[in-house]
């Protein structure tokens, strides 16, 4: 399968020609040339299929031509490692636990095919790898990339906008991670990055790469948990809705491809914080961005999400088509307080702040749109350790995984969040 510009149709490349170069030229997303269908024998038969079997039916159509099947096999079966589980958190309504990988945040899924997929290749020259994090992406691409030879990744954070516990998982690997805390805010991160792409000489001479959800490589394999989801389910025989704590939108329309495919999810909410942009559009049909502003649930602190292009061409751009499919609810960060509250005291069920807005949604949606809801619980409550044990009052016990990163010493560089400086930085680290 070839891959083209959403900004122009003519310009394609293979999957690993649109993995490495990140973005298409005029700073465009790469979209698959089609969207494949699977027979209804693979979605009545996924229950007793093992999770690399449905990750290499799945992601199949999109890498061939780029590796062979073996090749494929031997990628997820390295990166699926690790359950991901569905649990029910009250009657008809259940979490995608996606906080089982090696950082504890759905992002490990992405992040991980995204590096095997690059070791696979024959690298000539080294690779750089760029990425903003508003929290989870750069921890997850950071331990996925370690160490691996030929390439080094620039984090790009917001600084003091990332849980402490985050910010420790990549700014004390060392080896090939560059972490670099911008005076600014996400946007501004993400800003960067997307200038260095569109700056010509400086991408061609330092074979740049990104690994935000803007590559195909990280933003396809995402699609995996949700027919895992319906694969755990489907014996219920009930309809499905899925709520996705939404931020720059890579999650949702990984889902929404999935259910292009024919996976049989009724329908999506896209949950969000103080940063309400997409709800809002679900709402108006106007998509206006905005500066981001800070929230508890910092990896959606989002003003202008990169993929919404892809969004909208999943549906073709017509609203009404994706108003049939997604509504939109956004909640300010003392409601998602309450929220972590009273799921606890209810259920005793631990939420993180970005889980959280989805379990609220799913509780203010569940009779409306399918017998059962599940909610992406998208990180591990202790990576926001603070906050939780504030809201809930009540010390929790650390994943040693996390434990392990608290006596470590952070170590990152600081710059403005002016390009011309950030291109100094890059060149004077060729």
């Amino acid at each position: 399968m070839n891959f083209y510009s959403i900004k122009d149709k003519n310009h394609k490349a293979s999957f690993t020609q649109a993995m490495v170069n990140g973005l298409a030229p005029n700073q465009a997303l790469y979209f698959p040339e089609y969207i494949p269908e699977f027979s209804n024998d693979f979605y009545e038969n996924m229950a007793n299929m093992t999770l690399p079997e449905v990750a290499k039916h799945v992601l199949w159509p999109y890498v061939e031509g780029s590796f062979t099947e073996a090749q494929l096999e031997e990628i997820v079966n390295d990166v699926f490692t690790f359950d991901i589980p569905v649990v029910k958190v009250e009657e008809g309504i259940y979490a995608l636990e996606l906080f089982h990988g090696p950082t504890l945040a759905f992002k490990d899924v992405g992040a991980r095919f995204l590096a095997k997929s690059m070791q696979m290749l024959e690298k000539s020259d080294k690779i750089r790898v760029l990425v903003a994090t508003s929290g989870d992406t750069g921890s997850a691409v950071a331990n996925g990339f370690l160490g691996i030879e030929g390439t080094e990744v620039f984090v790009l954070f917001p600084k003091g906008k990332v849980s402490e516990l985050q910010q420790k998982q990549f700014t004390t690997l060392g080896q090939n991670i560059k972490p670099i805390s911008i005076e600014g805010t996400f946007d501004d991160c993400q800003r960067l990055v997307k200038s260095a792409f569109i700056d010509e000489t400086i991408n061609k001479d330092l074979n740049l790469t990104s690994a935000n959800s803007i590559n195909v490589a990280r933003w396809i394999p995402q699609s995996v948990y949700y027919y895992w989801a319906y694969a755990q389910l489907s014996k219920q025989n009930k309809d499905i809705t899925v709520a996705v704590p939404s931020g720059n939108l890579g999650n949702l329309t990984s889902g929404l491809l999935a259910k292009k495919t024919g996976l049989p999810i009724k329908y999506f909410i896209a949950s969000s914080n103080n940063n309400r942009i997409v709800p809002e559009f679900l709402k108006s049909g106007v998509y206006t961005p905005k500066p981001s502003v800070s929230t508890i649930a910092n990896a959606m602190d989002v003003g202008d999400p990169n993929n919404f292009p892809r969004l909208q061409e999943i549906y073709g751009d017509d609203y009404e088509a994706i108003k049939a499919d997604i509504s939109g609810l956004s909640y300010a960060d003392e409601e998602i307080r309450e929220i972590m509250r009273t799921c606890y005291k209810e259920n005793k069920y631990l939420l993180d702040p970005h889980g959280a807005t989805g379990y609220e949604a799913s509780k203010r949606c569940c009779t409306k749109h399918g017998d059962i809801v599940v909610f992406l619980e998208t990180a591990h409550p202790g990576k926001f350790q603070e906050e939780v044990e504030r809201t809930i009052g009540e010390a929790m016990v650390l994943p040693e995984r996390l434990e392990a990163f608290v006596k470590r010493e952070a170590s990152f560089d600081e710059l403005s969040a002016a390009y011309d400086t950030f291109r100094t930085y890059l060149l004077e680290h060729k």
